[in-house]
């Protein structure tokens, strides 16, 4: 089996964990060795379900931060193992996520037992993020062992730049039908073209003005748009179908059920057209103003942004946790060929991370 320190610089365990091919479905190994080397800290509690690994510390000190990280990568595109070159590290996963996963288990490891800690730490180290939702191992966690995502404020290592990106945008996918007659295309009056019937829907969702709204100091765009567009038979045929995928990205102030009827209304309702909800996450309130997520601000220097786009955040969320994603790297990178990070953004968050966990804790 694979061993890791994780005591080792964050720098060199983000180049070990890269190492260990983990794409998803296949996290056996890492999960593995990041087991055996969260069993072997003094003091650490420890429980696994499947491939998602979990340890914490029971010290009594006041207040309790969740630390988040997925193992798992998206398919290796022959980068593996990792290369450092210039102060850039380079390797599948060095931007999403392993390095912020290095932080998040060098931090636990290091501090568990520290005298200098001052706030107790969950730690879940997960699989499945980069697959459908019943994949997630923080699903499993919230089924199986509830009382492990308990804390006052959760981070995820997802990467953010080295800054913090406060909760994020809900995201809607509707499936858009219209329904025509077909006929052959030299006869167009014998038919109706449903691809045409897609056109007042089409014009409404160009037309549309979206809205930007700021929550805790962070703004968050919206924007309905069209992501796949698909009507044919054939050269010479008038087609008696035609369907769009239409997403919603939404702003933390709006429920689910509240951008539902937004996005229905700006769909309109017409005859030959049918909505079908294809797919639907929650968003996350930022919690800024909470008070150890206002710490973990001001740990940072006081450098935030809204986060675009969905991620796990939204989870701790529904269980009224502030949440946030804190990691080095571009987002830009994520799932590229090329994915680096240089490696003082790795040390930065790692510096500040330890500066958040050892500080006065007013919780």
């Amino acid at each position: 089996m694979t061993s890791l320190n994780l005591t080792s610089s964050p720098v060199q365990l983000s180049a070990d964990l890269i190492d260990i091919e983990s794409p998803s479905h296949h996290e056996q190994e890492i999960a593995d060795a990041i087991f055996d080397a969260l069993s072997r800290i003094d003091g650490a509690e420890t429980a696994r379900i499947k491939n998602t690994v979990l340890a914490r510390t029971n010290r009594g000190l006041g207040s309790r931060v969740i630390l988040a990280g997925h193992i798992d990568t998206v398919p290796l595109a022959d980068n593996t193992p990792h290369r450092l070159s210039d102060g850039i590290l380079h390797g599948c996963g060095a931007v999403d996520m392993k390095t912020g996963l290095a932080v998040y288990l060098n931090a636990f490891a290091t501090l568990a037992a520290s005298e200098d800690l001052t706030r107790d730490i969950t730690l879940v180290c997960y699989e499945g993020e980069e697959v459908s939702t019943e994949y997630n191992g923080l699903g499993f966690v919230e089924s199986e062992l509830p009382d492990w995502l308990t804390g006052d404020v959760a981070l995820l290592g997802e990467p953010s730049g080295g800054i913090i990106e406060a909760g994020c945008q809900g995201t809607i996918r509707v499936r858009v039908t219209a329904h025509g007659t077909r006929a052959h295309s030299a006869r167009a009056w014998l038919g109706e073209n449903a691809a045409h019937l897609l056109a007042p829907v089409l014009t409404r969702i160009n037309e549309y003005e979206p809205r930007r709204v700021t929550i805790d100091g962070c703004e968050y765009r919206e924007g309905i748009n069209v992501v796949k567009l698909d009507s044919f038979v054939a050269t010479n045929t008038i087609p008696d179908s035609a369907e769009m995928l239409v997403n919603f990205r939404f702003a933390p102030d709006r429920s689910v059920e509240d951008a539902m009827a937004h996005l229905n209304e700006v769909l309109g309702e017409q005859a030959s057209i049918s909505v079908e909800v294809d797919d639907v996450a929650a968003a996350a309130l930022p919690g800024l103003s909470q008070p150890a997520a206002a710490e973990l601000v001001a740990a940072v220097g006081g450098e935030f942004r809204a986060k675009f786009g969905w991620t796990d955040v939204s989870r701790f969320s529904t269980l009224g946790i502030p949440a946030v994603n804190f990691g080095p790297g571009d987002p830009g990178y994520a799932h590229k060929p090329d994915e680096q990070c240089p490696v003082d953004q790795i040390t930065h968050v790692a510096d500040v991370l330890r500066t958040f966990l050892t500080s006065s804790n007013e919780g």
